[in-house]
């Protein structure tokens, strides 16, 4: 690993003339190519990133001032753009196609003086728990190359975790940074939907989706989110609550809520319940009050996002039909709807393709009462408890996934356990508050499993102090 625990060790260093920008994109990108086999890029911008750290360590020799990301080396995933560079969503239906234009996370990064190093892999259109969905290829878990490393964002978890470059940004629409973060051993942090504007950011669910952030460490994801937060005047989501002072608040107690419906569930990996029961202990033991809380919606959750999220999708992916840009059938003298069906069925793959089908179907005429609107009103139900929960607790703990990373192929034919993977990590995306995922131990198997932690909407503040207090008290260490 890098010998800078963390981006402000990494700034002293180079600020005192230790080191240098130019240094780090050296080592990062002699790193990237030792693990070529771990499929975590799927292109990297060797000659700008250089170009980039040359012009930043001029500017800090001649003392000219640099911005708080001064060469924090970050890698993007395939679905955020950035102006001149080939986005995909690691699809064959947007191959060779290059970005006309910056996200607005992306901007902020390079005003900062961030380095971005490359396009990192996911899932096709982010659909997917274990970046086996790629058109590219899998991602391979770094700490044991027959698993996977979660998913959407596993290409963005495996950066941080193999240590292929200091943090990098992923995309959360049911968990897919916590997930992968958790499957990992690292921190991934889902903030407040609308807390980072989504302009510029390739849509799946738009009502879901947020930009998320991994880290080696809490205070690494703070300065990130610090940068990237805010209001946006080309993104209406993007709420524009003043974006506070990221501070880590130590040596103070909390009041934490678990949900007991999801750690006694059925689901959950045995060996993993009682080590959070332990944790929970320990808590106590430091001065927190840890008190179970009743959530009785919790095997309704997965199906309402399911619904909505293919719904949206649906709707969103109609405009990749091969007529303005990406893939489009060589077969020629095809009718209008011919062209497109080809078009189509050719650049997207499996899974995007089956939650295109069943997107359509929960938005057609007879079904759309029974499954879209029902649905929307579950998730009302699930925003109103968990607002109640979060109205008496300062947060709310509980798994993040219900076992370890599993084997590459294992889930690849059984969808409905795919999806139901995803049983603790849709909660936060469907009431759009802020989750964290940070390590917690290793399991017998010997991966690692995480604690999700979740605070009420714009409390990163708290969220990013009690996540610290929870590493602080099991002195983990990211693998």
């Amino acid at each position: 690993m890098s010998e800078y625990s963390s981006i402000s060790a990494f700034q002293e260093a180079l600020y005192a003339g230790r080191t240098t920008c130019t240094d780090m994109v050296r080592y990062y990108l002699d790193r990237i190519g030792q693990t070529k086999h771990l499929n975590a890029y799927l292109e990297v911008f060797e000659e700008e990133a250089l170009s980039k750290a040359h012009a930043l360590d001029t500017r800090i020799k001649n003392g000219e001032p640099v911005g708080a990301l001064a060469g924090v080396v970050i890698g993007i995933k395939d679905v955020i753009c950035y102006k001149g560079h080939k986005v995909s969503a690691a699809s064959r239906i947007l191959e060779g196609f290059t970005s006309l234009y910056s996200a607005t996370a992306v901007e902020r990064l390079l005003e900062a003086d961030a380095i971005i190093i490359g396009n990192l892999n996911c899932d096709e259109f982010a659909m997917g728990s274990t970046n086996e969905n790629s058109a590219y290829g899998p991602v391979l878990n770094a700490l044991d190359n027959s698993r996977v490393p979660g998913g959407s964002s596993g290409g963005s978890a495996v950066a941080v975790q193999a240590d292929l470059c200091m943090v990098s940004l992923g995309s959360d629409t049911g968990g897919s940074v916590r997930q992968p973060a958790d499957f990992c051993g690292i921190v991934g942090l889902k903030p407040t939907y609308g807390r980072i504007s989504r302009y510029g950011l390739i849509a799946y669910a738009s009502s879901f989706d947020q930009i998320g952030i991994f880290g080696r460490n809490i205070a690494d994801v703070a300065s990130v989110l610090q940068v990237t937060a805010g209001p946006d005047e080309y993104d209406s989501t993007a709420s524009s609550e003043a974006v506070p002072e990221y501070q880590i608040v130590h040596n103070k107690s909390w009041k934490i809520a678990y949900l007991k419906d999801a750690l006694f569930h059925p689901g959950l990996d045995e060996e993993m319940k009682e080590g959070y029961l332990r944790f929970f202990e320990e808590l106590e033991a430091a001065g927190d009050s840890v008190t179970a809380a009743d959530f009785a919606y919790l095997d309704y959750v997965v199906p309402a996002y399911y619904v909505l999220t293919t719904a949206e999708a649906s709707s969103n992916l109609s405009r990749f039909d091969g007529v303005k840009y990406g893939h489009r059938t060589s077969l020629k003298n095809l009718e209008l709807a011919d062209f497109y069906k080809k078009s189509r069925s050719e650049g997207f793959g499996k899974e995007v393709k089956r939650r295109i089908l069943l997107g359509t179907f929960v938005l057609s005429a007879g079904y759309y009462d029974a499954y879209f609107a029902k649905a929307q009103q579950v998730r009302r139900l699930v925003v109103d408890k968990l607002n109640e929960i979060l109205s008496e607790y300062d947060a709310i703990i509980m798994p993040t996934v219900p076992s370890t990373a599993f084997k590459i192929g294992e889930k690849t034919n059984d969808p409905i356990a795919m999806y139901l993977a995803d049983i603790y990590t849709v909660l936060a995306n469907l009431a759009g508050v802020p989750a964290i995922s940070v390590p917690l131990q290793r399991h017998s198997n010997g991966m690692p499993y995480g604690v999700q932690i979740i605070t009420k909407q714009f409390s990163e503040a708290n969220l990013l102090s009690i996540a610290e207090h929870a590493m602080q008290l099991r002195q983990v260490t990211p693998v």
